[in-house]
């Protein structure tokens, strides 16, 4: 298969670009999947190794802090030495991270794993996002955020989905998730060997601390891509790192898929968002989508207040949906406006906000939760996210074109 995609040339390995963009999209999917594939484990890791949640959220907040470190010392490599040398890199960090969380004993293991995982992730989701803007069929913007909305909520879902699974009916739980992690990273080191080098003239490497910058023509599309990213990667803060223990506890039980199914399905309901507005206005998906995510959100708060599992379901079918349409709206306005020469740093600075909203509302939950408990602290961010929403939605709405 991959032999009749060989193109010839020069480099007789090279898979045609159209291969290449599907490669670049797994594995931004890829970096996604794996790093929700430890969240099933951390509460047998927490009562293995005794442990807290304040400890749990800062293991997962290592993660994201290791990606917004990469982003601001890597952000702009890809654009010097090429997609490909950073992706292969990468991808082999994450093979690495990944032998580390199966020789796992003890939760310094997890630290260290989270965030070489983290440093890993962050280099690959800024050269696979600046690949696939290179390697677009018709370079067509649109399509590049919905293929990049796509990847990563399914992404997410599926990592969790299968993690859990795993775990709960594996006869190895704590080594079977990264076995099938391990494999994936492995197809997807071929896959990225064997694809197209967009970049035509690469310079040398230069390691230099990447200042967030943004040209002047991208700013206010940058801006409302960043506050539709805040509203619904802080949601998802909230899931990632508390969202397994209040699914355990509104659906009183110890099945791992159970307790991550909020999770899943705030992912999944996500892919299906993006997917249904792929082609409305992006200001229309960006304004709806933020009050369902505000609704949503709302829900959800309300579940824990009462207990109730069929409505936290609900909150999440409804805060996916507007966490798809929302994402997916701001970054269509972003990619649209960036110039060929600043793909790799603008998606770099666009991805530093998105993970500076997963990591600092998941510290700051772990810090309220050991003081007010679980149900208060999604109370308290629940009520913070909504109104955030509400403010992209009317920014939204400001951005709309004249008539």
């Amino acid at each position: 298969m991959i032999a009749a995609e060989w193109l010839v040339g020069q480099d007789r390995r090279t898979l045609s670009e159209r291969t290449g963009f599907v490669v670049a999209a797994a594995v931004i999917g890829l970096g996604l999947f794996a790093s929700v594939t430890p969240s099933p484990l951390y509460r047998t890791y927490s009562v293995l190794w005794h442990f807290s949640p304040l400890t749990l959220t800062l293991v997962y907040a290592t993660y994201a802090f290791g990606v917004l470190a990469a982003l601001l010392l890597l952000g702009g490599v890809s654009d010097d030495v090429g997609r490909r040398p950073v992706l292969l890199v990468a991808l082999a960090m994450l093979m690495g991270s990944t032998v580390l969380f199966m020789l796992a004993e003890s939760a310094a293991w997890l630290f260290v794993a989270r965030g070489l995982q983290g440093l890993a992730t962050g280099a690959a989701l800024s050269a696979a996002s600046a690949a696939l803007l290179d390697l677009h069929p018709r370079r067509d913007p649109a399509g590049v955020g919905l293929t990049n909305a796509l990847a990563a909520a399914g992404g997410l879902g599926l990592g969790m989905l299968v993690s859990s699974a795993i775990v709960q009916l594996g006869t190895d739980p704590r080594l079977l998730p990264y076995v099938v992690l391990l494999a994936l990273f492995g197809m997807a080191f071929v896959g990225v060997y064997l694809m197209p080098e967009p970049v035509r003239s690469a310079s040398g490497f230069r390691l230099r601390f990447e200042r967030p910058s943004v040209p002047a023509s991208v700013r206010r599309p940058f801006l409302l891509a960043s506050l539709a990213v805040v509203a619904s990667w802080s949601i998802g803060a909230l899931f990632f790192s508390l969202g397994p223990q209040l699914g355990a506890q509104l659906f009183r039980t110890t099945n791992t898929v159970l307790q991550g199914s909020g999770i899943v399905v705030l992912a999944l309901t996500a892919t299906v968002a993006q997917y249904l507005t792929a082609r409305v206005a992006p200001w229309i998906a960006t304004s709806l989508g933020s009050l369902g995510l505000a609704g949503g959100t709302a829900l959800i708060v309300a579940a824990t207040a009462t207990g109730s599992s069929a409505a936290y379901l609900a909150g999440s079918v409804l805060a996916g949906a507007g966490f798809g349409a929302v994402f997916l709206g701001g970054l269509r306005t972003l990619v649209g406006a960036i110039p060929p020469t600043h793909r790799a740093s603008v998606m770099s600075a666009f991805y530093v906000v998105a993970y500076a909203s997963l990591s600092i509302p998941a510290v700051l939950a772990g810090i309220v939760v050991t003081r007010i408990g679980l149900d208060d602290t999604f109370e308290v961010f629940g009520v913070v996210v909504s109104v955030l929403a509400v403010v992209v939605a009317l920014e939204a709405w400001r951005t709309r074109p004249a008539r």
